[in-house]
């Protein structure tokens, strides 16, 4: 099954793999010719019947709470923050992952034959094109042009209402602008989760929209991809450093359209380089020492109501 986009198509996997158990959706890696094209293969993958069946099964699997106190998760774990990304070698770490996402997306591109697992946060367009290319780094084959890597995309949600050829809210324009990525690499890439917007939107009683998973965790030896959260314990080392360099970062230029690297895959050790507050945001942290808790909510989150019940407490920090 082709859908043709003027240069950019979607194959059922099917037709390449021979109809086996697993086969998904394959994205070829062909250019986006036009921005409404992303808008339209958004539409298509949230429509294909095989993407809405692994939405359906990723939904009933048991949220994982991650704690320092789970053995395993104390001894090899690593835990990703916002706009950071790590690459895991599975030899070494057996499960990285990441939460506390709303408008923000969480990508897994996994290479199965090494299992080497990149994973990363992302919580704007901006980020989204030299992001994956730092994330294909070391998960990619430089011998082996043809293989092609899983993806799984969790996290965004409907944060405004559908408007026809129109992109609005933050989830659905950093979901196209991944989709458009993807398909303008020279990789290959068979996206088996796509548990974004409609796929990951609850609704309360007032009809307003929550995400239903916020986070993810990747069991690096089989590829498993689960919905998780991890709490304080797990979301080290150095969490307020890490916190910290986020603001930091968006006014470095150095930083500009890039994620965060915070872990070295080959030595496994963590490294944060240096970086420095601009007077600016000096004045902005002393302005919000003096806010309410609902004022640093609204004043900082791109989804107030969605946002964890620690959220405004990691603020502060």
């Amino acid at each position: 099954m082709f859908f043709n986009y003027a240069g950019s198509y979607f194959q059922d996997y099917e037709s390449t793999c021979g109809g086996g158990q697993g086969c998904k959706v394959f994205l070829l890696g062909l250019v986006v010719l036009a921005r409404i094209l992303g808008h339209e293969m958004v539409i298509s993958l949230l429509e294909h019947p095989d993407l809405v069946s692994a939405s359906r099964s990723f939904c009933v699997i048991p949220e994982r709470k991650l704690s320092i106190s789970e053995e395993h998760v104390q001894a090899k774990s690593v835990y990703v923050f916002q706009r950071e990304y790590a690459t895991v070698d599975p030899s070494l770490v057996e499960i990285v992952g990441t939460d506390e996402a709303t408008t923000c997306v969480g990508m897994v591109i996994r290479n199965c034959i090494t299992g080497m697992t990149c994973v990363a946060h992302l919580d704007s367009p901006d980020v989204v094109a030299i992001g994956i290319f730092q994330m294909m780094s070391q998960v990619s084959d430089s011998d082996n042009n043809d293989i092609v890597l899983d993806v799984h995309l969790v996290g965004g949600f409907e944060d405004s209402a559908p408007q026809e050829n129109r992109v609005e809210g933050y989830s659905f324009p950093l979901c196209m602008k991944i989709v458009e990525t993807l398909a303008q690499s020279v990789f290959k890439f068979e996206i088996r989760n796509f548990q974004v917007l409609k796929h990951n939107t609850r609704r309360d009683s007032k009809g307003n929209a929550y995400p239903i998973f916020h986070g993810l965790a990747v069991e690096t030896s089989s590829g498993l991809v689960i919905p998780a959260c991890f709490d304080a314990s797990t979301r080290c080392p150095d969490d307020i450093i890490r916190r910290i360099r986020l603001s930091a970062s968006f006014e470095d230029p150095r930083r500009s359209g890039r994620l965060l690297d915070t872990y070295e895959t080959q030595t496994d050790r963590f490294v944060i380089t240096p970086f420095t507050w601009t007077n600016q945001l000096v004045h902005y942290a002393l302005l919000m020492r003096h806010r309410s808790d609902p004022e640093i909510l609204l004043s900082t989150s791109t989804s107030p109501l969605a946002e964890g019940p620690d959220y405004v407490h990691n603020q502060k920090r």
